[in-house]
């Protein structure tokens, strides 16, 4: 990137970063003339779970309830989109998650019986 280029802060997230593919998907929309910024980003993997910084929140994703993750490996994590919000998902393995899913598991009960 140029010296003379602007460079944009999102949440910690520098268009550098984004530049370099560091595991970061930044996407933009424009209504009536506001900018509008959509991330998505695995923080951290631990042997529980992960963390995913989407826009300004963190959520944590444990393996026991998403254990298609389990024993991804960790590019295949890293490599998430936010195709619209509230959508989520990993294209390297496949899986499509809304939201409000990782939010609210409650409120979806189905339970992937994946390595049961």
């Amino acid at each position: 990137m140029p010296d003379s280029a602007a460079k944009v802060a999102i949440g910690g997230v520098s268009t550098t970063d984004f530049a370099q593919n560091k595991g970061i998907l930044v996407k933009c929309s424009f209504s009536n003339s506001n900018l509008r910024v959509h991330i998505a980003k695995v923080t951290n993997v631990s042997s529980h779970g992960f963390w995913l910084l989407l826009e300004a929140e963190e959520l944590f994703l444990p393996f026991v309830e998403f254990p298609w993750f389990r024993d991804a490996a960790i590019g295949k994590l890293l490599n998430v989109e936010l195709p619209s919000p509230g959508h989520l998902y990993w294209p390297d393995l496949d899986v499509d998650l809304a939201v409000e899913s990782i939010r609210h598991p409650d409120r979806f009960p189905l339970i992937s019986r994946v390595g049961v």
